[in-house]
């Protein structure tokens, strides 16, 4: 289950912080009457009762006047890219121009919001001229209590509709192949998100895994047993599609994953514009994890961008977008985003980029959609999801 990330704003000393530690249970956030106490955003993961696993997320006070306030509000900003829905926290029923700027930023982007008057029992929630969103009375120090609160955030959660990874394509007794290639770049004693979620999907649907390397994979396919499906990492794709014979069906985790919550019919659209580069031309390549990058062997910084430029055959600029770190201002000047799997977000998160790099014009693509292009086997590697 995705986590629900839920971003508290409001002004500099309105009791963001002391709702934090209220809804988490212990002193997560710093809380003082200092202004500016809250610098960068906080995050806290953990289990909201009705809600489930959510991210809290601390902010600095949006009328922050202090001498660093610019890049602090901006930070506070980044975050509205991430969350799936909003807490604003007003002082004792005082709204300030900056909080009703917010309103109309959530109003505009869709976000579900509450807002929560702070020190209610000092004054009552002054009403903003046609708002009808729930206003919910709270002091942290005098009546502490946050059930009426997590009620109000458990009935504005986000519808979230049943997510299919291969459940429509895989039926009870099928045997499914997981290549998992064990190299430098892989993660110590562990498979990464993907393959892990991929095992569990296939148990969930009473399938049966199989889980192996590129160099077992040949063997395994000779036994009297017939496959149903054969996933790989991407970055194996040539040598893996050269062993599964064509009557087989091939994909990989990072198209699985573009179509569980990214925009599949999009990233083959996207990959298009590979054949239009020129020289000179700038190309975003963005990640969704943070992770520290192997100089050989790194999918998004190293192989990646070898395989455009030697299937463009042109010199071009790529740029990389570690995690969620905002895109860069000027997108309009990127001939080409390729996005990874965002097995590490939520798919809210992963439309939000996706919906601003389209609003450009900026062609998008995904690793497991690019690199089958650049290896000759896009057509092979889709054609399970023809249908869709």
């Amino acid at each position: 289950m995705d986590k629900i990330y839920i971003g508290i704003y409001g002004g500099v000393n309105s009791g963001k912080s002391s709702l934090i530690n209220r809804l988490s249970g212990q002193n997560t956030a710093i809380v003082s009457p200092e202004r500016g106490t809250t610098t960068d955003p906080v995050k806290k993961l953990m289990e909201l009762d009705g809600i489930g696993p959510a991210v809290l997320i601390d902010t600095a006070g949006v009328d922050d006047d202090t001498a660093l306030a610019s890049s602090r509000v901006a930070k506070t900003l980044q975050t509205l890219d991430i969350i799936d829905m909003a807490v604003l926290v007003v002082n004792a029923g005082a709204t300030g121009e900056a909080d009703k700027k917010l309103i109309s930023v959530f109003k505009k982007r869709n976000i579900p919001f509450l807002i929560v008057n702070n020190k209610s029992d000092r004054s009552d929630f002054k009403k903003i001229e046609g708002l009808a969103e729930t206003v919910v009375e709270f002091s942290a120090q005098n009546a502490p209590d946050v059930k009426p609160v997590l009620q109000a955030l458990k009935k504005l959660k986000p519808h979230t509709e049943k997510q299919i990874l291969l459940d429509d394509k895989i039926s009870s007794g099928d045997i499914v192949v997981l290549v998992c290639p064990i190299d430098s770049a892989a993660p110590a004693g562990r498979l990464i998100l993907p393959q892990v979620k991929a095992v569990r999907n296939i148990l969930d649907n009473k399938a049966v895994s199989v889980v192996l390397q590129p160099g077992e994979l040949a063997a395994f396919l000779k036994l009297p047993i017939k496959v149903k499906l054969v996933v790989t990492d991407s970055q194996a794709f040539k040598e893996v599609s050269a062993i599964v014979p064509p009557e087989i069906p091939l994909t990989s985790f990072s198209i699985l994953f573009a179509r569980l919550k990214g925009n599949l019919p999009m990233y083959l659209k996207g990959t298009e514009a590979l054949a239009d580069l020129k020289d000179g031309d700038k190309v975003l390549i963005l990640e969704s994890c943070n992770h520290s990058a192997i100089t050989c062997e790194d999918i998004g910084r190293v192989k990646l961008p070898a395989l455009i430029s030697k299937k463009s055959g042109r010199k071009l600029e790529f740029k990389i977008v570690p995690g969620l770190e905002p895109l860069p201002d000027d997108l309009s000047s990127y001939a080409l985003a390729v996005q990874c799997g965002g097995c590490m977000v939520t798919k809210n998160q992963l439309k939000q980029r996706v919906a601003a790099l389209a609003e450009a014009g900026v062609p998008v693509s995904n690793y497991g959609v690019m690199i089958a292009c650049c290896t000759g086997i896009l057509p092979r590697v889709t054609e399970i999801f023809k249908e869709d």
